[in-house]
């Protein structure tokens, strides 16, 4: 370092993560090869929304420790920190993470527990002087690099993100989270429906039906998300109600850009367009319908 150059404020913490649901064990999941992907990427967007950064805050290490996942926080600057405090302390950080993860391992819901310690210090105790805390935090300097493991999931995590943006162009919240289908797959047994007297493919839903969708159910999403309820568990009490209490100040096209979100998040590959338009029918949306399908160009589909 040269004479005069301040030295970077560093710290460290550990967030204990559980889950109060039994039939969800975070150690569980993140010890499974199929799922760790899952909750890394759900862990990351959520430390991400906390800071308001990619890389307001590293993970180092994930520990199982049963019932609880540990991680290992790094933090590289005063604010950094200090923003991750204040979201800690408001609850923000818990329903971010907890929104991540219902996305990423497609369920209804995940309810947490969180407690947040520096060393010997229990900061939960400690929140609302955020001095203290960041005092704490930087004293206990971080003992490692980020593990082999953590480094391979961020690369994995940055190339997954950057195949979607590039290829798929969608817009809305974590659409990294979209399991769209590749061009090409197979489709369904039920290879093909009917609509007003003609045959269409049962194809699966694209990245541009569910802008489509969004822009144009308007109020009716609700309705149209519980004729889809009646074939998708994901969709089911309180699940729609809840998703428009947390995307009210969003606003329509949000609220059904997330209902129609969970329906492709959990049915995968059965999340077909004639699933979709059967829906639209039954809710007397038949000009979004006739639009999905290319039936016609007007853009005026309400």
């Amino acid at each position: 370092k040269m004479a005069g150059s301040p030295t970077p404020w560093i710290g460290s913490a550990y967030l204990f993560l559980q889950s109060t649901c039994k039939s969800i064990a975070l150690p569980s999941l993140y010890e499974s090869s199929q799922k760790k992907p899952c909750v890394f990427k759900a862990l990351k967007l959520a430390l991400a929304d906390s800071t308001g950064s990619v890389n307001g805050v590293d993970m180092l290490k994930v520990h199982c420790s049963h019932p609880h996942l540990i991680v290992q926080l790094r933090f590289c600057k005063r604010e950094n920190c200090r923003r991750f405090l204040r979201s800690y302390r408001e609850g923000a950080l818990q329903k971010s993470l907890q929104s991540h993860l219902q996305l990423s391992l497609a369920t209804t819901t995940v309810p947490l527990e969180m407690e947040l310690k520096a060393g010997s210090e229990h900061l939960d105790r400690m929140l609302k002087d955020e001095d203290r805390c960041l005092e704490c935090i930087y004293r206990e300097k971080p003992d490692r690099l980020p593990d082999e493991e953590i480094t391979e999931l961020e690369e994995c995590l940055k190339s997954l993100m950057l195949h979607q943006s590039t290829n798929n162009n969608v817009a809305g919240k974590d659409c990294s989270s979209l399991p769209y289908p590749p061009p090409g797959r197979s489709l369904p047994p039920q290879g093909t429906f009917i609509f007003q007297g003609q045959q269409f493919d049962n194809r699966t839903i694209t990245p541009d039906d569910h802008q489509k969708f969004a822009k144009s159910v308007s109020k009716k999403w609700k309705q149209v998300g519980r004729s889809l309820q009646k074939s998708c568990r994901a969709l089911r009490d309180p699940v729609i109600d809840n998703l428009a209490l947390e995307y009210d100040r969003e606003g329509l096209y949000e609220q059904a850009y997330q209902m129609l979100l969970r329906f492709i998040q959990s049915e995968g590959k059965k999340a077909t367009i004639g699933r979709l338009i059967a829906a639209l029918e039954e809710n007397g949306l038949v000009s979004l319908a006739e639009e999905l399908l290319g039936l016609h160009s007007n853009e005026d589909c309400s």
